[in-house]
């Protein structure tokens, strides 16, 4: 039996502005902000797997594949939100483009929530960091 896994991550990368006002609504003890930036990562999560499972519908000539593992885990960063994603089936295929949609879809999902605040984000460093079974095994 094949078992085919793939770490994929990405940054959306927010203006510097948005952790300034993060640090002053928390000096000034606004629990309500963090609460929403709980929800907002809950969210992006939610989206992320979903963007997995509707990987075939997405992209032209992806095929739906039976998944064994979603994992999307999203922690905030200096001024980015550090987004990993990791798939895995068994099976005969690659599952890099499952695992590229989840952190896409979950990126667009943060930038979705955030632009009120700035349109300045930016989503960069969508990239493969490692993947294993199949021909050849790969690590950034």
């Amino acid at each position: 039996m094949f078992r085919e896994n793939r770490i994929v991550q990405g940054s959306p990368l927010l203006p510097v502005g948005f952790y300034f006002l993060r640090k002053f609504l928390k000096n000034c003890s606004s629990r309500s902000f963090w609460e929403k930036r709980e929800a907002l990562s809950e969210t992006a999560v939610i989206a992320g797997i979903q963007g997995v499972k509707k990987t075939s519908e997405l992209i032209p000539l992806c095929h739906q594949i039976n998944l064994t593992k979603i994992d999307v885990d999203i922690v905030p960063g200096d001024n980015q939100f550090h987004i990993t994603c990791t798939v895995k089936c068994d099976g005969k295929t690659g599952v890099e483009m499952e695992a590229l949609t989840g952190v896409s879809v979950a990126a667009l999902t943060i930038y979705d929530m955030c632009k009120a605040l700035s349109q300045d984000i930016v989503i960069s460093t969508v990239q493969l960091e490692r993947k294993s079974g199949g021909k050849n095994d790969y690590e950034r």
